[in-house]
């Protein structure tokens, strides 16, 4: 069941293009690489990047969680050696931060001069390790998100808003 939105579209974009100033303040005379957890943080990485306005690039990496959920491997790697280069990791929502440390950890391995984690979601209350977010879109609340790109089983993703959705996927 969806009812009214979290965030509706306007909301979203201008907190997007709020994130877009700040990393282009923070990244001044930088051309950093921004990478994209797949696939539910690709509208939101589609349209930060447009609002960042430094010179940038773009690449994506996949995660598999297998087992109770708290085995995590790389499904799909970026393309873009991240050695010595200023790295914003892109995902769509922090939860427990298990997924989110695993990622940062491979990421950190390959040497680059800097990491830092963007996030549209964050659900702090929920955190099981401790992860440092340097860029967060909104807090939300213990519910289950989708639209902007967020799906439940396969469905939503084209909702330009964020609702909550009454189940919690099996």
């Amino acid at each position: 069941m969806i009812g009214e939105p979290l965030f509706d579209a306007p909301t979203i974009a201008g907190r997007v293009a709020e994130l877009g100033a700040q990393i282009s303040r923070d990244y001044a005379g930088k051309k950093p690489l921004l990478i994209g957890l797949m696939s539910a943080a690709t509208t939101f990485v589609a349209d930060l990047i447009r609002a960042i306005g430094v010179p940038c690039q773009l690449d994506f990496i996949a995660v598999n969680q297998f087992g109770d959920g708290d085995g995590i491997a790389l499904e799909k790697d970026a393309a873009i050696p991240v050695r010595d280069r200023d790295v914003i990791l892109v995902d769509d929502t922090v939860d427990t931060g298990l997924t989110l440390q695993y990622v940062v950890k491979t990421l950190q391995e390959r040497a680059p001069a800097s990491l830092a984690v963007c996030t549209l979601l964050d659900r702090p209350h929920r955190r099981i390790v401790d992860i440092e977010i340097k860029y967060r879109g909104f807090e939300v609340p213990d519910v289950f998100v989708v639209g902007y790109g967020l799906d439940y089983r396969g469905r939503y993703r084209e909702l330009p808003a964020l609702y909550a959705h009454g189940t919690w996927p099996a």
